[in-house]
């Protein structure tokens, strides 16, 4: 990037730099991205890990937003099979429940609840169109607790199916980047930026032109891991910082955008102490006005999120009053009685909220989730807001804006675009079925291998060539050794941290955090990656005082 500079420079490597990355290069721009630290190191490994419609926007009205996201929700499951998955959502209904899903009317004595409900399943389902997944069910009370076996019965009214989707977020990003990279997209992690030059002569560059003292002409980035330090010329910087845009933005001159960065958080319980089925379970109606869903994960279970305002952007981190709403407004639901003790970890992330001028006290559960694209200082492009769901219309929506700045005609390339390993990936699906026997693999296993597509291919041939690679990191969840040698040669995971928290989650599904694979997981990068003994040691070191700061 810095010998021969790039038309488009992307900042930040989340799932919106990873779809600008894609959109840009799919369009014919040389396309460079950054990304301070790991990719998806931020709010996109810390997601709910749904692609969804966000059906609690009905209620406020949002119906432009909702079916956006249902529109991109139904892309990505005919895009992404192999990460996307349909997931059914049981909503139970009951006595208590005043505004399920935030709804705006109250009937009295909450006679005509169940039928507000239906209507709404109803429009969500109407408004994805042709790209819908399932229809919803009305299911009653037998089938609801059926399903949903950790409900409590009492006060039950009436029950709902409907579907979304779910996928893991850090995989979905990687994949993004990966796509962008067979392109010919340039990425860098653990590159950051410090500052930009407003110059055109950069020396070097062929890309000099008029100069243009407003108009940003490069960007000084460093990098992490070496120090040093390097500078890249760009035509067009799109900035995808996310939660930190307006930093971005404010290194180029004034931030013109208005970001309320809002906390969620989200707790890992194992399956013994929260029982589910294959669906998930949304618990309908919270003192501060959000959805509490229940979601299967692996041999874990998913509850979350909060939406608290301010904290350290730095630093998220779930506090004991976060964990605490989280047990507490389940419990209410919930037959059986979740502790502190039931808790595998905590996890936080912030959303980029658009906040509008003069709502500095406006709670973070009623902005919205859409996404703004403009025009920042220096001439650069932000975008932000949005969510998981809805990446790809955002980067779209941001070329299409430099398009119109360059006179360009505007063509939507990724539209129908399959991400990387969706072509070829049921075949693929068949081979690991073959190959479970013989490396005594669970449907677990084979669940999450199939996540990588028809790359899992090259997975299976690793295994083949070292069984040693077929063999479960932790007993009882579905990771295996391959895993970490695919991670290492073509996800560029450059720590433990990055292969422990993100490229695995065993930081949030183990029990002991990752600190016990740590070492042997470590053994193995230092294989891939040339470490000596003592860089295994830091690293192990440097991962468990991670923990212990409750990064």
């Amino acid at each position: 990037m810095a010998a021969e500079g790039v038309d488009v420079l992307i900042i930040g490597g989340g799932i919106t730099g990873a779809g600008v990355a894609l959109e840009a290069v799919a369009r014919g721009y040389r396309t460079g991205l950054v990304e301070q630290a790991d990719f998806a190191s931020g709010t996109s490994s810390k997601s709910t890990k749904l692609v969804h419609g966000g059906i609690r926007y009905l209620p406020q009205f949002d119906f432009a937003l909702v079916r956006e996201a249902l529109i991109e929700r139904g892309r990505l499951v005919r895009n992404a099979p192999h990460l996307v998955r349909p997931l059914g959502f049981v909503l139970p209904l009951y006595a208590e429940n005043k505004r399920p899903l935030g709804t705006p009317i109250v009937p009295p004595g909450g006679i005509g609840m169940s039928w507000l409900l239906r209507s709404g399943l109803m429009l969500y389902d109407v408004m994805a169109g042709r790209l819908a997944i399932a229809g919803h069910k009305h299911i009653g009370v037998q089938k609801t607790l059926e399903l949903a076996p950790a409900l409590k019965a009492e006060g039950l009214k009436d029950g709902f199916i409907y579907y979304d989707g779910q996928t893991d977020d850090t995989r979905l990003t990687l994949t993004v980047l990966r796509t962008a990279a067979k392109r010919g997209a340039l990425l860098a992690n653990y590159a950051e930026v410090l500052g930009f030059d407003f110059d055109a002569r950069v020396t070097g560059s062929n890309l000099v032109g008029p100069a243009n003292p407003s108009t940003i002409r490069a960007a000084r980035v460093r990098d992490a891991l070496t120090g040093e330090e390097l500078v890249i010329p760009a035509r067009t910087i799109i900035n995808a910082a996310g939660a930190f845009a307006g930093r971005i933005e404010a290194m180029a001159g004034e931030s013109r955008i208005a970001i309320k960065p809002a906390k969620g958080v989200h707790l890992t319980l194992p399956r013994d102490a929260l029982p589910t089925t294959e669906y998930a379970v949304v618990l309908p109606e919270t003192p501060d006005g959000r959805l509490l869903f229940i979601v299967p994960w692996n041999t874990r279970v998913t509850l979350g999120t909060t939406d608290t305002k301010g904290g350290d952007l730095d630093r998220p981190v779930a506090t004991d009053e976060d964990i605490d709403y989280l047990i507490n407004t389940a419990n209410a639901y919930l037959r059986i009685r979740l502790t502190r003790a039931h808790v595998i970890s905590a996890w936080a992330g912030y959303r980029p909220l658009i906040s509008p001028v003069g709502s500095d006290g406006a709670n973070t559960s009623r902005l919205s989730r859409t996404h703004v694209v403009v025009d920042g200082p220096g001439s650069m492009i932000t975008v932000t807001g949005g969510k998981l769901t809805t990446y790809r219309r955002m980067a779209q929506d941001a070329l299409d804006h430099l398009a119109r700045r360059e006179g360009k005609p505007v063509a939507h390339p990724t539209e129908e675009m399959p991400l990387d390993g969706a072509e070829g990936y049921q075949a693929c699906s068949a081979a690991l079925s073959e190959a479970a026997g013989r490396f005594g693999w669970g449907a677990d296993v084979i669940n999450r291998l199939s996540q990588y597509g028809s790359e899992a291919g090259a997975i299976l041939q690793w295994c083949t060539d070292d069984p040693s690679l077929a063999a479960r990191i932790a007993s009882d969840l579905p990771y295996i050794m391959a895993e970490v040698v695919y991670a290492c040669r073509r996800e560029m995971a450059m720590t433990l941290d990055d292969m422990l928290a993100r490229r695995l989650h065993l930081n949030f599904e183990d029990w002991s955090r990752g600190v016990e694979p740590a070492p042997m997981v470590a053994q193995v990068m230092a294989h891939e990656l040339g470490w000596s003994s003592r860089e295994v040691e830091a690293q192990v070191a440097r991962y468990r005082d991670h923990l212990a700061e409750g990064m």
